[in-house]
């Protein structure tokens, strides 16, 4: 129960991603009514900052609403889908729904197991130093033969400052795009369930209202 009412802390507080500056930044681009939206197709991974994760069974976008000066927005996942070669459109999933199997991966049928790069996170390995040595001599009738071995300093990180260890499905829900109305422009992950193979992908559209943005 902790452990949910964190997540979902988390989640209120940090709805979303970083948006940028311009619409014109993201990799597509269109205007939808009184709205200007971008998208970044990311295949299965979603981040923040260093923090990378993949979500086997989803194809990943990253969508950026920005309205109009003055106006409001009402965002609701419902209204995005993603459409694969021309096929009936999918819906986005629920970003808990998303975490959930990620979480149990028994779920699902063996084959359509999360492959173990699932859990591991990028640039999220330290190794602590200067930690306290343990007592060369435990026993006060006991002796030592020598010094302790020198503390080996890893080449990849001299400083031996730990990096934060990250929560994949604390992240997933924290970078989720935020429903509700928003006056401001938003952006966040999209989740669309995909087991295929992405080899066969030939043509790929995220919908929003009026608006084609053509990722592929």
């Amino acid at each position: 129960m902790r452990y949910l009412l964190l997540l979902c802390s988390i989640f209120l507080l940090f709805g979303g991603t970083e948006t940028k500056p311009k619409v014109d930044d993201y990799e597509v681009h269109a205007q939808a009514k009184n709205v200007a939206i971008g998208a970044e197709y990311t295949v299965h991974s979603f981040s923040r900052g260093e923090q990378m994760f993949i979500a086997n069974d989803y194809l990943v976008m990253e969508v950026a609403l920005f309205p109009a000066k003055g106006a409001t927005i009402d965002v609701l996942r419902g209204d995005f889908s993603l459409r694969i070669n021309k096929k009936e459109p999918l819906d986005a999933a629920e970003p808990t729904l998303v975490v959930a199997q990620m979480e149990h991966p028994e779920w699902q049928p063996p084959r359509d197991r999360p492959h173990p790069e699932g859990g591991v996170a990028v640039g999220n390995i330290g190794v602590v130093i200067n930690a306290p040595q343990a007592n060369p001599n435990p026993f006060p009738t006991s002796r030592t033969t020598g010094a302790p071995p020198p503390v080996e300093i890893p080449k990849d990180n001299p400083s031996g400052v730990t990096k934060q260890q990250v929560d994949p499905s604390a992240l997933l829900l924290a970078t989720a795009l935020e429903e509700g109305q928003h006056h401001a422009p938003i952006s966040g992950f999209l989740y669309f369930p995909f087991r295929g193979n992405l080899k066969s992908i030939k043509t790929l559209e995220l919908l929003y209202q009026d608006a084609i943005l053509k990722l592929r």
